[in-house]
């Protein structure tokens, strides 16, 4: 069987850069929403799936519209959740218990918050559902990288070495059956 297109577009810029937002639905700025259309404009895909955050949904939308394509609104799309962290600066969170986190999520997940595994459960049976065509998908840095994670193979340490800006387009050929696989075709940003 063939392999399709999975297009991941990471949202536009927020309002408010340099928060920690997993849940948190904070709106995107109007470049930011440019500069993706932008990024998809060359994109040659039948169906376009969104986080239902709107820092993903607006762009979508836009994505669509230029289109003259409907969006779908998928919620297992979200960027991980931060608990109390949500919303906050970095800056402003203790060290230690930060440090902890971004070394094992999973052993150490924000407060209140969600674990690495329980986002690899939700973006893995979203992706277990997609129909094989060609797909963009507007999601979280967060869930881009639990993709690379489930389909590529790349081990949660080295996720963090991708530089994921706002805006950037990472482009996989996804073979379909049990495991799916993928191989990068391109990441742009």
């Amino acid at each position: 069987m063939s392999d399709f297109p999975l297009h991941l577009l990471r949202h536009g810029a927020p309002v408010q850069p340099g928060l920690m937002l997993g849940r948190t639905d904070a709106a995107p700025t109007t470049e930011g929403i440019a500069a993706c259309v932008q990024q998809a404009a060359r994109l040659d895909v039948e169906r376009i799936v969104a986080s239902d955050l709107q820092r993903c949904s607006l762009t979508a939308a836009a994505i669509g519209e230029a289109r003259d394509m409907a969006t779908e609104i998928d919620p297992r799309w979200r960027e991980l959740d931060f608990g109390a962290w949500d919303g906050k600066a970095a800056s402003t969170i203790a060290a230690e218990p930060l440090g902890r986190f971004w070394n094992d999520p999973d052993l150490y997940p924000p407060p209140d918050g969600e674990r690495w595994s329980s986002m690899l459960d939700r973006i893995g049976a979203a992706l277990a559902e997609l129909q094989l065509r060609p797909t963009l998908i507007v999601t979280h840095g967060g869930a881009i990288r639990a993709v690379l994670h489930l389909l590529c193979g790349i081990p949660r340490p080295q996720l963090w070495a991708f530089d994921l800006p706002y805006g950037a387009l990472l482009s996989l050929h996804v073979w379909p059956g049990e495991p799916r696989s993928a191989q990068i075709r391109g990441l742009r940003g």
